[in-house]
């Protein structure tokens, strides 16, 4: 539900004052068992920077007090510490959005040889290869490369009190990334026997959220990064539990010689008296209203549907066996109005049997080349 930038920061529990110490432990646990949890199927690492420090909230029922402690994530043994929690005004509407189209072409191979590997973990090996290119990627925010250690708000309107007015400011960000590598890389090229490949093929929305109290460029191009890397994960692992409930045994998928599906698409919804919107994946056979009370199980606040925000729309074109219809995905036609083309991202389970030789490094290569991944 998070998009790029937000974080989940800890756990809280509404008793009377009475059971509180009855659930520290269970909170302690708690913590510890959601942050392990979300590290499984992230493609990225925090840094050393970032602060570690996750916390639980106890909330009295009967006082209304609350009372704060801290856990280190990163220290298995760690133990309670006390921290103050203090309110403050208009923080909530206080964010910069970061907003980029990012189109992918993602060819993954599965090996023949790693029968042990399920087709879930032979993708989830070739979209962490994938990562790489997108940790690696140069970042146009508003068409300028800046440097990561410059103000994202320079050169922006000031406020009368000095500050930069930044309220409901959005960037558009678009995303090069290396096709070649420079000769001061050294790569060996190898061959491996596939028992089929999985294509991931579409455009995807992102969206990240920065808070605007000195955000720096650094910040926005992590935010963005990584809203990049969670949806693409995230609608990988929706896909095989839809499979698994739809009880549509592995082996069967492997076996046909071409299978198509398509991955949910995002739904944004506001956050109420922000400026931030939260999301989550629909797919193809779900409606509006089941979407809408999905988001009202999930916030325990109404939302409309008209509320709903639909980033990417299904093109039934990419269903199609036939190859040449694949190249729609990520084309345009010339009689469809000249507006933003909405698509998802597709994928193609293609047996193919044969040997896969991989990319070989061009050493005599005179530069880098890159390639946008958006318009």
């Amino acid at each position: 539900m998070l998009p790029g930038g937000l974080l989940v920061l800890g756990v809280f529990i509404i008793t009377t004052l009475e059971m509180a110490n009855d659930f520290q432990n269970a909170l302690r646990r708690l913590v510890f068992a959601v942050e392990k949890s979300m590290n499984k199927k992230r493609l990225w690492n925090f840094t050393e920077e970032e602060v570690s420090e996750r916390v639980t909230l106890h909330i009295c029922s009967s006082t209304k007090k609350i009372f704060c402690r801290t856990y280190d994530i990163h220290d298995p043994k760690s133990s309670a510490k006390p921290a103050d929690w203090k309110y403050q005004n208009g923080l909530s509407a206080s964010w910069l959005s970061l907003e980029c189209t990012v189109h992918i072409n993602i060819h993954i191979p599965l090996s023949a040889t790693s029968v042990s590997y399920t087709l879930e973990k032979n993708t989830k090996n070739g979209l962490a290869r994938w990562a790489k290119q997108i940790e690696n990627g140069v970042y146009l925010i508003n068409g300028q490369v800046k440097d990561e250690d410059c103000d994202l708000l320079e050169g922006q309107k000031k406020s009368s009190r000095g500050n930069a007015q930044a309220t409901n400011h959005s960037f558009d960000v678009r995303v090069l990334t290396q096709l070649l590598l420079n000769s001061d890389h050294r790569s060996t090229a190898t061959v491996q026997i596939c028992s089929g490949s999985v294509n991931l093929k579409g455009a995807v929305k992102c969206r990240a959220y920065l808070h605007s109290n000195k955000p720096k460029v650094k910040d926005a191009v992590q935010a963005v990064k990584r809203d990049i890397l969670n949806t693409v994960a995230d609608r990988c692992e929706m896909l095989f539990e839809d499979l698994l409930l739809n009880e549509i045994p592995e082996k069967e998928v492997m076996n046909s010689e071409k299978e198509f599906h398509i991955l949910p698409h995002r739904v944004f919804v506001p956050v109420p008296g922000s400026t931030v919107m939260l999301c989550d994946y629909k797919f193809g056979d779900e409606s509006a209203e089941e979407i809408r009370a999905h988001f009202i199980e999930m916030l325990d606040h109404m939302i409309q549907i008209e509320d709903l925000e639909i980033a990417e729309e299904i093109n039934t074109a990419c269903l199609s066996s036939s190859v040449n219809t694949e190249a729609s995905l990520d084309g345009t036609d010339d009689e469809q109005p000249k507006q933003p083309i909405k698509t998802t991202i597709l994928v193609k389970i293609q047996h193919n049997i044969g040997v896969v030789a991989a990319f070989a490094v061009a050493v005599l290569a005179a530069g880098i080349s890159f390639h946008y991944f958006s318009d």
